[in-house]
């Protein structure tokens, strides 16, 4: 059995996730795998989730909230500047993405939309919001704010995907240089939203 309680057992299969999904990405991700390294029987996670998408729910409510914290955590540290803020908030999504692997193909992974999981909906919500604040003290309308909040996210998410795939490790950049980066990229856009 594993290292924890009996009634433990729900959050080491979410913690199992978490490092397994970090370590290769959510592809080849499956309840199996998490059994396995939680050191338990094939059944056993079946007791708290009945499939492999409700598992996957939890992990991505729970990345969801960390996420909230990391960026809010950047955010206070960052001054009163919106727009160095709100750079500041898309940097903390990429450092989040390379460092858990959990980014936007966990959070809106297919499947997680059903109205059931309204613990992920809850926290996914917020996390969007926190963002969407940041971007209301740019942008004049709540439309504008998120046509910028969806061009922040695909860059933002970008440039940590170069890094995992490879293609900016291979030129040599660490991940506080991509985090860097993005911040800077992230700042033009801003910038240039304001500009109008």
């Amino acid at each position: 059995m594993g290292n924890y309680h009996h009634g433990d057992l729900r959050a080491e299969l979410v913690r199992v996730s978490l490092e397994l999904i970090a370590e290769q990405g959510v592809a080849g991700f499956s309840v199996a795998q998490v059994a396995k390294r939680a050191k338990v029987s094939a059944a056993a996670p079946y007791r708290h989730f009945p499939d492999r998408t409700s598992l996957l729910a939890a992990v991505a409510a729970t990345a969801a909230c960390r996420l909230r914290t990391m960026v809010d955590s950047a955010v206070a540290d960052s001054g009163a500047d919106p727009v160095t803020r709100l750079a500041t908030a898309l940097g903390a999504y990429t450092r989040f993405f390379i460092e858990t692997r959990l980014g936007f193909p966990v959070l809106f992974a297919e499947g997680l939309a059903d109205p059931k999981y309204t613990e992920l909906h809850d926290h996914r919500r917020a996390m969007n919001d926190a963002y969407l604040v940041l971007c209301l003290e740019i942008s004049p309308t709540p439309a504008a704010a998120l046509e910028l909040l969806e061009q922040l996210y695909a860059q933002s998410h970008g440039y940590g995907e170069l890094y995992l795939d490879g293609v900016y490790v291979r030129m040599g950049y660490t991940p506080d240089l991509v985090v860097t980066k993005a911040t800077a990229a992230a700042r033009l856009v801003i910038e240039a939203h304001r500009a109008g």
